[in-house]
């Protein structure tokens, strides 16, 4: 069955929804432009919505991101200390013709992030030297012909104990637990759900305090990604959102406390934390990692 179309009379209301006659509102007038999903998300969320350059960019960014940490990986071992990480980050991102992130960002002074056992995040190197059974996170941030990329891991420093081997398992799950449900039609709150019933699942907490974000034009852009939350709430994904998830899990309480240096993240319980952290692409049909491992 064909469907009639109809004539809106003179009189009749504006289909505009202003509450005038038609012939007093919008009749001889153009019909507004239709807002496109990349108007749309800008307008509503403050989210810029990633091209196919940007996103070969924000790849390119991601994968000198990942030969960074791999490289770091390869020089960790007890009695190491923290600057070397720091030399090595950020020799390397300069001789790729690239910028560390972290370097002056809202007066950090290091160019990459290095975190030690009860050390949730933002952690500056230095002298404090690795020792063996610690655990270390490593988290680098890119910025490459103007492309930001993210990422971390958490390593064993020699021989781990078994609390050391529990907290890295359950945070290293809890971010494929995220990304598992990264798809459109999906919502940010799914993300936050998955993690967390994970994470407590396992007898762990889940820091509240620090959250993933969106990335590639910026070092933080929206949305923000709660690695807590509830299923079907915040921002509907879409094909081209970019940004970080990166949950921070504690094997203790979720309470923490920030040091004198204005930086350091700790738990509040002196327990140990781990982190995880992939920059991701919202595809058509699911989820692309910019910073594969």
């Amino acid at each position: 069955m064909k469907l009639k179309s109809q004539k809106i009379g003179r009189n009749d209301p504006c289909p505009c929804g202003s509450g005038l006659k038609y012939k007093r509102c919008c009749i001889g007038k153009a019909p507004a432009p239709q807002e496109n999903l990349e108007q749309e998300y800008k307008r509503k969320y403050q989210i810029q919505l990633k091209k196919t350059r940007d996103i070969e960019g924000i790849r390119k960014a991601g994968q000198l991101v990942m030969e960074t940490l791999d490289l770091a990986a390869s020089i960790i071992r007890p009695g190491l200390d923290t600057e070397a990480i720091n030399t090595l980050v950020h020799d390397h991102t300069i001789q790729n013709h690239a910028i560390p992130a972290p370097l002056n960002y809202r007066g950090f002074p290091k160019s990459v992030c290095v975190s030690i056992n009860e050390v949730i995040c933002h952690g500056i190197p230095g002298n404090n030297r690795l020792a063996d059974g610690d655990i270390v996170n490593i988290d680098v941030t890119s910025i490459l012909d103007g492309y930001y990329a993210d990422a971390s891991k958490t390593f064993f420093v020699g021989s781990p104990g078994p609390e050391a081997q529990k907290i890295v398992q359950v945070a290293r799950q809890s971010l494929k637990e995220g990304i598992a449900v990264v798809k459109p039609g999906n919502t940010v709150g799914d993300i936050g759900y998955a993690i967390q019933q994970y994470a407590e699942g396992q007898g762990c907490s889940v820091v509240r305090d620090f959250v993933g974000h969106g990335v590639g034009f910026e070092f933080h852009e929206q949305p923000q990604i709660p690695h807590f939350g509830k299923k079907g709430q915040g921002v509907p994904l879409v094909p081209g959102m970019v940004f970080t998830i990166e949950p921070m899990i504690n094997l203790g309480g979720t309470a923490l406390r920030i040091l004198s240096d204005k930086w350091t993240a700790v738990t509040k319980d002196g327990s140990l934390s781990a982190q995880f952290e992939q920059t991701l692409l919202v595809t058509h049909s699911g989820c692309e990692s910019l910073t594969p491992y």
